[in-house]
């Protein structure tokens, strides 16, 4: 072949490989910077709301996760990053987790007052009613944590503080939602002019406060929870926000049942975000107004692919934890069923039904007992709930509610009964009649809710920054549904105001 027919031939094969280089590039780089991508934005949407499947690891390495446990003395307790396993970052090393990452980029550039589900003026608090009880000291005149940083956001105490520490994972979310580096959803945004808010944020750690500060030390005459809550009333029903609708668009979170004491009936106007109703009178709490929040679950969440069939859990019916309770007066109350269902199931053989607590290896105990049992059974006790639910939620284990007068999270958009089995307590205490009812449900009935259980268990975790569905994200779609009825009384409030101004104005 002569020397000229092999030049254009080199030329051509050139040529070739050049454009296609060039075509794969500008493929790429649509493919990961276009707005008009090649994937729907809702295909983006289904893989990132999949919480199951998606999770975005943290820029810095998180702390190792430890079940903490609960000490008599407050400076043994452990404390546990507020980093939780799933945390979402915007950054990810394979290309799958870039596209993900990329669309959670432009969720959170979209993302502002008009977007956002839900609007919320937050008071700046002195950080003697937040962070402060935490041990944290800012800077001179610094009122918050930079949150964006998590070395320096203050841990929580450990064991069972951490079942009521619903205020601090909502006040994290808050703070984040003006960070660029935060991926989170786009359902409560923080706004610092409150007339442009719908509902009125008070920061105040009530079940920290109660569970670390309400006995007296040292030479105090009043303890620093009661000096706390009464300072708190004073500064809040002196704001014009307060004022202006008597506090019916202010939200507080008082999730221990023994937290607020002093302060909750003169700011029973507010919503509260509670575990239950069972220790406040109808006119300071209700389901009209107030929210119902999961505690936070204190044993390990089973992953989905390691969750035990039916045929690998060889317990029956799991209880472990106090028995006999202190309101013990009657059967409606809760505090005897516990006894009468032990007497009733103790010798069982395939019912692990005894006594325990948080001490010693209490907490990996129940977890292992919750994640090898089929059926796991929440008992009312001195208050209609506990985080006992959560826990059987988090090890796959079909709760058994026992608790006439419970109150469940999100039970306006969650079905129970596809994942629990409710019976009523005067049933309960009957010989024989939960054993029959339990083995009674087969293999396919089980596995039903077993499988919807797993579908339902991002909805009960609390974790920083928030996840789409999870339990943080939940509470705040939970408050916006009753802003609705908010708007509709300021709204009537103010029929005549504005006309009124306009006659002045002439």
């Amino acid at each position: 072949m002569s020397e000229k027919s092999i030049l254009p031939s080199r030329f051509l094969f050139y040529l070739i490989t050049v454009s296609m280089f060039l075509l794969i590039l500008s493929s790429v780089f649509l493919f990961q910077f276009s707005t008009t991508s090649f994937i729907p934005r809702s295909v983006f949407k289904l893989i990132v709301l999949n919480s199951t499947s998606v999770y975005f690891k943290p820029n810095v390495k998180s702390e190792q996760i430890k079940i903490p446990f609960l000490s008599s003395d407050d400076s043994q307790i452990e404390t546990i990053s507020p980093i939780r396993s799933g945390a979402a970052d915007c950054q990810s090393s394979n290309s799958s987790k870039e596209m993900v990452g990329a669309f959670e980029q432009q969720e959170r550039k979209n993302c502002g007052p008009t977007q956002a589900i839900l609007r919320v003026y937050m008071y700046d608090l002195p950080p003697e009613f937040h962070f402060g009880l935490l041990g944290w000291n800012g800077n001179a005149n610094q009122t918050w944590p930079d949150v964006s940083k998590p070395s320096q956001i203050p841990p929580y105490p450990g064991g069972l503080n951490l079942q009521h520490s619903i205020e601090y994972w909502l006040t994290l979310d808050l703070l984040s939602s003006h960070k660029a580096n935060m991926c989170r959803p786009c359902t409560a945004i923080r706004v610092k002019n409150s007339s442009h808010a719908d509902i009125s944020f008070v920061p105040f750690f009530s079940s920290l406060s109660y569970n670390r500060h309400s006995k007296l030390r040292g030479k105090e005459k009043i303890s620093v929870n009661k000096m706390l809550q009464k300072k708190l009333v004073e500064f809040i029903m002196g704001q014009d926000e307060w004022k202006h609708l008597d506090g019916q668009d202010h939200l507080i979170v008082a999730h221990h049942p023994n937290s607020m004491l002093d302060a909750r009936r003169k700011l029973g106007s507010a919503m509260f975000v509670l575990a239950d109703f069972g220790r406040y009178p109808v006119e300071i709490a209700n389901l009209e107004k107030d929210i119902i929040a999961p505690y936070m679950h204190v044993v390990t969440t089973i992953p989905s692919d390691e969750s035990a069939p039916f045929d690998k859990r060889p317990t029956l019916v799991y209880f472990q934890g106090a028995i006999y309770r202190k309101d013990h007066s009657n059967l409606e109350s809760g505090g005897v069923i516990r006894q009468e269902l032990y007497y009733i199931l103790k010798d069982e053989k395939d019912v692990h039904f005894t006594f325990g607590s948080i001490r010693g290896n209490g907490i990996k105990s129940a977890g292992q007992g919750m994640a090898s049992s089929k059926f796991c059974l929440n008992i009312a006790g001195d208050t209609p709930s506990s985080n006992r639910l959560f826990d059987a939620i988090a090890s796959h284990c079909i709760p058994v509610i026992i608790s006439d007068e419970i109150e469940l999270p999100y039970e306006d958009v969650l079905d129970y009964s596809e994942f629990c089995i409710m019976v009523h307590s005067s049933d309960a205490v009957k010989k024989g009649y939960l054993l029959n009812l339990l083995r009674g449900i087969k293999l396919d009935q089980w596995t039903k809710m077993w499988r919807r259980l797993k579908e339902i268990v991002k909805h009960f975790e609390y974790q920083y920054p928030s996840q789409p569905g999870d339990a943080v994200d939940m509470i705040w779609e939970a408050i916006s549904r009753k802003v609705s009825s908010i708007r509709l009384k300021k709204h009537r409030r103010i029929r005549y105001h504005r006309s009124q101004l306009l006659v002045n104005s002439n």
